[in-house]
């Protein structure tokens, strides 16, 4: 059996593809790597929310499940739309990385908390954008996309004096020496899904080939904390272009999660609780959600997704 592995081409991408790759040979099983381009990879001049968030670097990789050309598709989980099309699933999450954002700049002394010494700081994200409006007015932001590399070397060619990352990403690239600052996740909660990897199948799939992918690369702990957050942001219909966030940690059998919704200007912030039994996951997730649209969440999105 050879199981072929649809993916975006960037070198985090593939590091991903190979991670896969690298735990199905572990249990015996071969492998080839297919790399595909997204409209998200071929439109780089403008902010992820100008594109449409829905699909962004998804699309063409589904079309070749679908087709049989590929067996799976391996995405940054926070990559994922909310809600998958209906012939999709998601049926592995990998071990999940430190999810923090950090700061990453050639410039070791800089700080954000340091207000006597503004910088411009690169990211398109809107989440990001909206938290340092909310605790760190006096950062400069810059749009800045593209892949890990591509970054960098704007930054470098002096489009920003630092970049605002995931943690993940740039482990897994091993620019950890850049890293300036690992930021709070009281401030800095990350996206759904931020730190692992997530495979999607067209239902389609032989049901063997699901189950053998399934057993080699799920992390039932990391699968739990996801289903919850995703169970947040569908409810919500956020997606990658909202500054929606949510995280969910374990402890034992019981499941906690915090999530909510800032505005782009960062002058509003939902943030609730709500945790329980580990089995219930999801059901957390959708406890969440409602506690934030009972809390004017509802309104607070109708109005961004109107500003976007």
């Amino acid at each position: 059996m050879k199981i072929r592995i649809g993916t975006r081409g960037s070198k985090l991408a593939l590091w991903q593809a190979y991670h896969i790759s690298d735990l199905l040979s572990k249990g015996g099983i071969d492998s080839e790597i297919v790399t595909i381009e997204t409209k998200g990879d071929k439109i780089l001049d403008v902010t992820i929310s100008k594109i449409g968030s829905k699909g962004v670097f998804t699309e063409e990789i589904e079309e070749q499940l679908l087709s049989g050309q590929i067996d799976i598709a391996v995405h940054s989980a926070k990559d994922m739309q909310s809600e998958l099309p209906q012939d999709f699933e998601l049926i592995a999450f990998t071990t999940r990385e430190k999810v923090n954002d950090v700061i990453v700049s050639r410039n070791q002394s800089l700080s954000i908390e340091d207000e006597s010494k503004p910088f411009k700081l690169g990211t398109s994200s809107t989440r990001r954008l909206a938290t340092l409006k909310r605790h760190y007015p006096h950062i400069e932001t810059v749009p800045i996309r593209g892949n890990l590399q591509r970054r960098i070397s704007k930054m470098d060619e002096g489009q920003c004096d630092a970049l605002l990352l995931a943690y993940a990403g740039v482990h897994r690239m091993e620019y950890d020496d850049l890293i300036v600052e690992h930021l709070s996740l009281d401030k800095f909660i990350p996206p759904v899904g931020q730190g692992s990897v997530a495979i999607e199948v067209a239902k389609n799939l032989d049901a063997e080939k699901k189950a053998i992918v399934r057993k080699l690369t799920n992390d039932p702990d990391t699968e739990k904390r996801l289903l919850s957050e995703r169970a947040f942001l569908k409810k919500l219909q956020g997606g990658c272009s909202v500054p929606v966030f949510a995280l969910a940690n374990l402890d034992g059998n019981n499941l906690s999660i915090v999530g909510g919704v800032t505005s782009l200007d960062g002058q509003v912030q939902i943030k609730e609780n709500a945790s329980g039994n580990i089995e219930n996951a999801e059901s957390i997730g959708l406890e969440l959600a409602e506690k934030v649209i009972n809390a004017g969440g509802k309104e607070l999105l109708a109005e961004i997704k109107s500003q976007l």
